[in-house]
């Protein structure tokens, strides 16, 4: 199968499936992940949990994306991303349906823990499956169409949540977290391994931990590369779950508006997260990594500062999906980007360690920034998240991997025309 179809003549059958897969895979496991979000405060007051040990269930699913990450980044270049692809799927999903029987913290963080181990290991497999079907032309649109599954995964959530938690409990809910293994049956049947990934398979000589060091560490270069992308990936979770964890309190407390409505915040954010994936994925292909970050990360800064002028709720649904654009619209472009800076022998192994790293540490600006509202103003709160994106941007444009990549485009570029 040649793997780089372009525009003009479609998409073969496998890249189909292998977007569509993904897609749902994406979409099924952040249904899932956010089912914790939705359940909550059901959990605290039947279970009678502090808040520390309430917040500690986020944090270890963290700490199981980042283990997932690792181990399953490395089972995905030694044995094959669609075999394990399909592993990550049962093993989220099973343990989100478990959760249907836990009755005690310690239960709770076992399984949270198992299914973060199960939705970490997912995203890079999925990247690399992505990086290995379409021209190098398309993977920024293509990362970023799967992206949008894991939004599509929140509305799914919040609908699913608001149904079932009032008529049959949070127990139940967790249960429904069964349904991605249907997924499973799709996935096995009808998407194929590339062969770029069997010839390299064919030829691998070594051990794969080796390899892993050496293509992302082994000289000050790649060192800097690969650190300088976990810093990039940690702010863009940072963004996210500071954002999304925290806007609706911030402001109930600091601007007086009744946010009794936060779903529609929610949707108002998703909708401009969406529309921004698939604008930087278009950026991304046609002028580039450099400038499609440059852009996001900039606007950004600026667009996160602006929702602390946000005065009522109009102003703050219109902000809110222009921040949502802005700050996750870039999030299937780390995929793009470190699909293209590393080979393909390491590539499943690359995404997840860069990625989990950013959102195992990422995922702690929720206490940062609950204790910033503890002792400063909406501001203040704001000008820290739009440092964060500033630092991103001055990261980007120092990585040599990401000047390379935009110039060996516009070579490209110059040869077709």
């Amino acid at each position: 199968m040649d793997n780089t179809i372009g525009h003009s003549r479609g998409l073969s059958k496998n890249q189909k499936w292998v977007i569509a897969s993904t897609s749902s895979g994406f979409a099924l496991e952040n249904m899932d992940v956010l089912f914790l979000s939705f359940a909550m405060s059901s959990m605290i007051a039947q279970l009678h949990l502090s808040g520390g040990a309430a917040g500690l269930i986020g944090s270890i699913t963290n700490l199981g994306m980042l283990f997932g990450g690792i181990v399953f980044g490395f089972l995905g270049d030694k044995i094959g991303r669609v075999k394990i692809f399909s592993h990550t799927i049962i093993i989220f999903a099973v343990a989100t349906a478990l959760m249907a029987f836990a009755n005690n913290i310690y239960l709770i963080y076992a399984l949270r823990f198992l299914a973060g181990i199960g939705a970490g290991g997912e995203y890079g497999v999925g990247i690399a499956l992505i990086a290995e079907n379409f021209d190098h032309h398309q993977i920024g649109k293509m990362t970023s169409i799967a992206a949008i599954g894991g939004q599509i995964g929140a509305i799914i959530a919040a609908l699913v949540a608001a149904w079932i938690i009032p008529a049959a409990g949070w127990h139940t809910l967790f249960l429904v977290g069964i349904i991605p293994v249907i997924l499973i049956i799709f996935i096995r049947r009808h998407v194929q391994e590339s062969e770029q990934f069997l010839e390299v398979k064919a030829e691998e000589k070594g051990s794969l931990l080796r390899d892993v060091v050496k293509k992302m560490f082994s000289t000050p270069r790649l060192a800097l590369q690969t650190l300088g992308l976990m810093v990039m990936m940690t702010v863009q979770i940072a963004g996210y779950f500071g954002l999304m964890n925290w806007l609706p309190t911030i402001v109930q407390k600091q601007l007086n508006l009744n946010v009794s409505g936060s779903s529609l915040w929610m949707i108002s954010t998703i909708i401009g997260m969406s529309i921004g994936m698939m604008t930087f994925g278009s950026i991304f292909d046609k002028f580039g990594p450099r400038r499609a970050f440059a852009i996001f990360l900039i606007g950004s800064a600026v667009m996160v500062y602006t929702l602390s002028l946000a005065k009522n709720m109009e102003t703050l649904l219109l902000i809110g999906a222009v921040v949502g654009f802005f700050s996750n619209g870039m999030f299937g472009g780390y995929g793009a980007v470190i699909s293209r800076l590393y080979p393909t022998e390491v590539r499943s192994s690359a995404n997840n360690i860069i990625v989990n790293v950013g959102r195992a540490i990422g995922g702690f600006s929720s206490v940062v920034i609950g204790i910033l509202m503890d002792h400063y103003t909406l501001a203040v709160v704001m000008g820290f998240l739009s440092a964060l994106y500033i630092i991103s941007f001055a990261v980007m444009i120092s990585l040599p991997g990401l000047r390379e990549l935009t110039r060996k485009r516009g070579l490209n570029d110059g040869s077709r025309s």
